[in-house]
């Protein structure tokens, strides 16, 4: 098994609350995880129907079955034994006695934060992480393998083609999690929907020209958006205001959760396809920000990632917001450095007063150095940005 990051914070949490939550997108390793690391716990999957008619039908009963730790699957299948898990913990007050996993983040914070309030610990897991796979020294992948298989844990362990795994992810995605979440009734508009945002992967955030572009009202697309969040399809990196004025870029931009899943959705068929294709510097770019994103998960800690765009066309790919000064990345796809690559990374440290200590360009070489006051940075080295996050 390769070790997660995640691991550490996982057990420490274990120690200091009652209910530690898992959430994070399907086939993101989850139930293995947990499984691994409380060898000694019940396992009880709500996926099985039998199983979630039960819970449903007598909660009560339900529980008194299971001995004292307990880990529940798919929770969020079960809505209203939130409220009896309440009771539970609030008699006996044991650390760690529960462990929820599930793959819906809204269904799983919103009870949490009806009956599990202060009681419950909230940790995401996202797929492999590349210093994960790093540490498995795999030796041969390149740059454009990883931005092409992506990181579910089941295409390095089962050797699954990325592109069998993901039209098989998809199809469960959409004609399984998609309704249970929400009455879509015309699945082929919104699975369009998706392939339309994996073609905005990296851009400002129109929700109403992909509405358009759709045929489906902005108030729908707006709610089609809200369900790709919320179960780990997408995320939105906001703008960075801090301390400027109000001439800046407002709209977020769109990101996915897994560059192999935009592969898939944009029809690439290969890494070969992929080095040509118009979107791989988009790709490189949410490959860098969502290894950033996965440094933060598995640390416990939330997002603190942002970006900046002045109404110049001024921008910085990446923001990470400290309690000192905040870090700039800029993200370069190409593999030769260029004098390119520092026009924003200047106008950004002239502007706040920036310098070596906190602004780095990455890009697709493999040669660190330090240039004019900036690092410049190899993507293989990025745990040299992950450790400041």
């Amino acid at each position: 098994m390769i070790k997660r990051l995640i691991a550490t914070k996982l057990k420490q949490t274990a120690t200091q609350f009652p209910v530690i939550t898992l959430t994070g997108p399907r086939q993101s390793g989850k139930t293995t995880l947990l499984r691994n690391q409380f060898p000694d716990y019940e396992y009880v999957s709500l996926e099985e129907p039998d199983t979630r008619e039960w819970a449903e039908q007598d909660p009560r009963n339900f529980l008194r079955q299971y001995n004292k730790f307990i880990i529940f699957d798919e929770v969020q299948r079960v809505p209203n034994l939130f409220s009896y898990l309440q009771t539970k913990t609030d008699e006996q007050n044991i650390p760690g006695q529960f462990i929820l996993s599930g793959s819906q983040s809204f269904l799983l914070n919103e009870k949490i934060s009806q009956s599990l309030a202060g009681r419950a610990a909230i940790l995401n897991l996202l797929p492999f992480s590349l210093s994960e796979l790093q540490n498995t020294d795999p030796g041969h992948l390149l740059l454009n393998d990883y931005i092409f298989n992506g990181f579910f844990p089941r295409i390095y362990d089962q050797q699954i083609d990325p592109v069998d795994f993901y039209n098989s992810y998809i199809k469960t995605y959409v004609e399984r999690d998609v309704r249970l979440i929400r009455n879509i009734t015309d699945i082929s508009d919104f699975t369009r929907f998706l392939k339309l945002c994996a073609g905005r992967t990296g851009q400002l955030l129109n929700i109403s020209a992909i509405a358009t572009e759709c045929g489906i009202s902005t108030n729908t697309a707006k709610g089609w958006l809200a369900l790709l969040e919320q179960s780990f399809i997408v995320f939105l990196l906001r703008p960075f205001h801090k301390n400027f004025n109000k001439r800046l870029v407002k709209m977020p931009k769109l990101y996915f959760y897994d560059t192999g899943l935009v592969c898939s959705l944009l029809e690439i068929e290969n890494t070969k396809q992929l080095n040509m294709h118009y979107l791989r510097g988009s790709l490189f770019e949410n490959f860098i920000i969502l290894e950033l994103l996965k440094a933060r998960f598995n640390k416990g800690r939330n997002s603190n990632l942002y970006f900046w765009r002045n109404n110049h066309g001024n921008e910085i790919d990446c923001i990470v917001e400290t309690a000192g000064q905040p870090i700039a990345i800029e993200i370069k796809s190409g593999e030769t450095f260029t004098t390119d690559f520092l026009k924003g990374i200047n106008y950004w440290n002239k502007l706040t007063g920036g310098g070596e200590k906190d602004s780095f360009i990455v890009y697709g070489g493999d040669i660190p150095r330090k240039v004019n006051n900036s690092i410049l940075l190899s993507w293989k080295n990025l745990d040299q940005l992950t450790g400041k996050s």
